[in-house]
């Protein structure tokens, strides 16, 4: 299938985990990539893996000039812009009561600030394009509160509360916005932490690949009349606990 044949997708925080499995996933459905990091020989090989039509940048998202390079890269190679995944982001942890403004302007400035600047980098394109899809990577943290990790919590409402604002902005122009709230996914941002999932309904961590299917939905004509709107891919984990039988 080429469910987005002839679309030009940029995808921030692409050289691994999700974004990794995003990029080939638009690349395998037609797209041609432009995959965006600060870690330059992991993108570079993602992209040497993709072949044809793949194309990796250096990408800091907290630099306005470094979203006005990747976009500039995406028109002058490919000849345009249609789709932008915001997926890069980090965490850090403490209490509230421990909890540094060094580590809250960290936080908030790749996965808040990066999402807000990769919107504003990719307008002028996408109106020449006549349309396009931005995606916006959140997390269930967006929907719930969690101990330990305030500012990323912050983060992923902030994340979740642009995207409704965008999509009502540039919904006139054709450029739809939705948000993707994943649960646990083994990525490498999850690597070292211990997740029991014996209490979600599915009982286990999701896969990069599952949340890059959803991705294409929202980038593939499908959902051309879908925006504004939140998508959580969690095993139903918010949908509340479940009691295993225990075993005899």
């Amino acid at each position: 299938m080429e469910r987005v044949i002839d679309k030009v997708a940029l995808v921030s925080g692409g050289s691994r985990g999700i974004g990794a499995a995003v990029a080939a996933r638009l690349h395998g459905e037609g797209a041609r990539v432009v995959i965006g990091d600060i870690l330059d020989e992991e993108g570079k090989e993602t992209a040497q893996r993709m072949g044809s039509g793949a194309l990796y940048v250096h990408l800091d998202v907290t630099s306005p000039q470094d979203w006005e390079a990747a976009v500039g890269a995406a028109v002058e190679t490919f000849g345009g812009l249609n789709i932008l995944v915001n997926n890069a982001g980090i965490v850090n942890f403490a209490s509230i009561e421990e909890y540094t403004l060094e580590q809250w302007n960290a936080v908030i400035g790749v996965n808040l600030t990066g999402t807000f600047l990769g919107i504003k980098a990719a307008i002028p394109a996408m109106k020449q394009s006549k349309g396009g899809s931005i995606i916006n990577i959140s997390s269930i943290a967006g929907m719930r509160g969690y101990e330990q990790i305030p500012g990323y919590t912050a983060s992923k409402f902030g994340v979740r509360g642009l995207t409704k604002s965008a999509a009502l902005d540039l919904g006139p122009h054709g450029i739809r916005v939705n948000s993707v709230h994943p649960g646990v996914i083994a990525t490498p941002m999850t690597a070292d932490i211990e997740s029991d999932m014996s209490h979600v309904a599915l009982g286990r961590v999701g896969h990069p690949g599952e949340v890059a299917d959803l991705v294409l939905y929202l980038a593939a004509k499908e959902s051309s009349f879908v925006t504004g709107a939140e998508f959580v891919i969690d095993g139903g984990d918010i949908a509340g606990m479940v009691t295993r039988p225990k075993e005899t």
